[in-house]
């Protein structure tokens, strides 16, 4: 899907519909034969189509854009604006061109005869099976405005928690790539130079001296070779994280284990779980349909799989919390609100304030792993920083004992 889509071109074309009116839009497809199947299935006929320029394109459009939209579009149903004009206010008003084409699309098909829904299912770079799902079955039951509501808030927390994890692993990240790159620099630029002022030292230099100077001698001589090494490890490593399932699964076991950084990645994964199954669960889709949509929501290979196990189970007649209990990737917890929600007949309700308990969790831990990792950091850096610097200055200090 990813390699077919970012083969895709944006296509400006104009026509006459049923009545000869003079219509006109944009289109991203692979070719001019998709664009004019496609318009022909709509009903218009096509009289010219362009190739628009990559540099009028516009910028991308991220999961940001996606949410805005929702929202923006929930309120103006609610408020009784019509879905066509909706599209119009919202398209018009953002300064993104790409998402404003995207919305000029989507309400082309609408008005063509296309379900919000369908029109929405034709975009799957930007619109998944929950967003279409949860469209389609307001669509079902008349009740648009209040799933559109409904799903701007799940958007909405989603994207918050994915926020503050970035945050939260931004900085050491950050920190790490510039404590490589002053090292690399002192390796290769300055150490030398003390290597030469040392040459005439007439003494034996310090051991720390020594293996510092043969640090540097190594970055020196193949620096290209480190850089490369690891620019193309790196490469290499995400290329093959978003490729191979069995990559993404150990991956994502060993960050469930990870000392600090477990913690939390383990409870935003429970929260997206929680919300988007509450979610869905509210909107009246069936529960075993509505886990295939939890499992690519939960952003994480071992739930994704813990997840796929729970359907199975179900569609086998087990209840949902003995079905989470067999998986053991759940917190007893967690578990117990499940039982609850599905007693009383409240599951929605339930998992929804299991999500409300995990996002607040979530922020805790940030606030927490971000006074925890400053000063652990800091003290890398001056051992790193601070240890050259001292195995440099050690035979300056010899000098002036000497003297």
């Amino acid at each position: 899907m990813a390699a077919s889509a970012s083969k895709e071109v944006t296509y400006a074309w104009e026509g006459t519909d049923k009545k000869g009116k003079r219509i006109k839009g944009e289109m991203q497809a692979t070719g001019e034969a998709f664009v004019k199947a496609t318009l022909r299935r709509q009903g218009v006929n096509v009289v010219k189509i362009s190739k628009q320029s990559a540099f009028k394109s516009g910028g991308k459009v991220t999961e940001k854009d996606i949410t805005l939209f929702t929202r923006q579009l929930a309120t103006m149903m609610k408020a009784g604006v019509p879905l066509l004009q909706a599209f119009d206010i919202v398209g018009k008003g953002h300064s993104n061109p790409s998402v404003a084409r995207l919305l000029a699309d989507i309400k082309a098909d609408v008005e063509t005869g296309s379900s919000l829904s369908q029109a929405f299912r034709k975009y799957p770079l930007y619109f998944d099976n929950l967003f279409c799902n949860l469209i389609g079955a307001g669509e079902q039951a008349g009740i648009l405005d209040a799933l559109l509501d409904r799903l701007a808030t799940y958007k909405e927390k989603i994207l918050a928690i994915k926020s503050k994890i970035k945050s939260a692993l931004f900085y050491p990240i950050s920190i790490i790539v510039v404590a490589f790159v002053i090292t690399a620099v002192i390796m290769i630029f300055v150490i030398p130079a003390f290597k030469e002022l040392f040459s005439n030292f007439g003494a034996d230099l310090p051991t720390p001296t020594l293996v510092v100077m043969a640090i540097s001698d190594f970055f020196v001589e193949y620096w290209w070779a480190i850089f490369g090494a690891l620019g193309g490890g790196l490469w290499f490593f995400f290329y093959t994280w978003k490729r191979s399932e069995k990559m993404q699964s150990t991956m994502d076991r060993l960050l469930l284990k990870l000392p600090i950084f477990g913690h939390l990645i383990k409870i935003a994964t429970i929260a997206r779980f929680a919300r988007t199954l509450s979610t869905m669960f509210a909107a009246g889709v069936p529960l075993v349909e509505a886990l295939d949509s939890v499992a690519g929501a939960t952003g994480n290979r071992v739930y994704h799989d813990a997840t796929k196990r729970i359907q199975s189970e179900i569609s086998t007649g087990t209840s949902l919390t003995v079905a989470m209990q067999n998986s053991e990737v759940f917190p007893n917890m967690v578990i117990q609100m499940t039982a609850i929600g599905e007693e009383s007949g409240a599951l929605d309700a339930m998992l929804s304030k299991v999500a409300d308990f995990y996002e607040s969790e979530v922020d805790d831990a940030v606030e927490g792993l971000s006074s925890l990792m400053e000063p652990i950091i800091m003290v890398v850096l001056g051992v790193l920083i601070g240890g050259m610097v001292i195995a440099m200055y050690l035979p300056i200090f010899k000098m002036g004992e000497v003297v």
